[in-house]
């Protein structure tokens, strides 16, 4: 994420729940993914783990990003 987008982040976390609840889940599944990263190879079954948490992980930033617009068009 940009550093514009990670300071409206921190910005607004204490009283925006839903970013905050995002936000958490989106840090969760970066350490998941890093943890899947480190190994040298994946069982099938890690493989569809990791695909399931990147899409997961790619939906939630989707809706970061739709809650940053909003904070956006505030300061604007």
């Amino acid at each position: 994420m940009e550093q514009q987008d990670l300071e409206l982040i921190a910005a607004n976390l204490g009283h925006d729940e839903e970013l905050k609840s995002l936000w958490e889940e989106h840090v969760g599944f970066e350490k998941i993914l890093e943890r899947y990263s480190g190994k040298a190879a994946l069982s099938p079954a890690e493989d569809l783990e990791v695909k399931e948490y990147k899409k997961k992980k790619l939906a939630g930033k989707t809706r970061i990003q739709t809650l940053l617009e909003k904070y956006k068009r505030q300061e604007g």
